[in-house]
């Protein structure tokens, strides 16, 4: 079963808003509480945001059985180095290689870049051990407040040769 990497059309904005959600709820089910999840989603997840970065940045989606089923968003290139904003799955699709592809497709898609960086949340057990499996490196660790709740950030980078 292979999923189909694609860029994001304005039509896919529903559907990456679900999987945000789902996906957002599972993975930080007792690290971030329910309500500041749902504020942040409803703002970085808006439809005007979701239009911004489909036109300002490589936003891809990920097709399985002809529904969307994840995606991916990067930000440009610049001196080499480019960030993954999100890479989100719907949990029932998490761990047959998805993930892996929006992540290698990015990586292809976006030009002269050398070096990408993700920040994570610590307690993300499930998205540290997938960037590190992928050979990201921990490149600092910092505590954040997200919308008044400490959060522990490990930001990792990987090179790209």
């Amino acid at each position: 079963m292979s999923s189909i990497i694609r860029h994001m059309q304005k039509n896919d904005i529903i559907f990456v808003q679900e999987i945000a959600k789902k996906s957002w709820h599972q993975t930080y089910e007792g690290i971030i509480p329910n309500d500041i999840q749902d504020r942040f989603l409803q703002t970085a997840y808006s439809s005007e945001r979701l239009l911004g970065r489909l036109e300002n940045s490589l936003f891809l989606v990920a097709i399985l059985e002809d529904s969307i089923v994840g995606f991916a968003n990067f930000s440009n290139v610049v001196d080499g180095e480019a960030e993954l904003y999100a890479i989100y799955l719907l949990p029932e699709t998490q761990g047959k290689g998805i993930g892996t592809a929006l992540l290698r497709e990015g990586i292809n898609l976006l030009p002269d870049v050398t070096s990408l960086l993700v920040c994570v949340e610590k307690e993300n057990a499930i998205g540290m051990n997938f960037y590190q499996a992928k050979g990201f490196k921990k490149l600092e660790e910092f505590d954040e407040l997200f919308d008044g709740h400490l959060l522990k950030t490990v930001k990792l980078g990987l090179t790209i040769t």
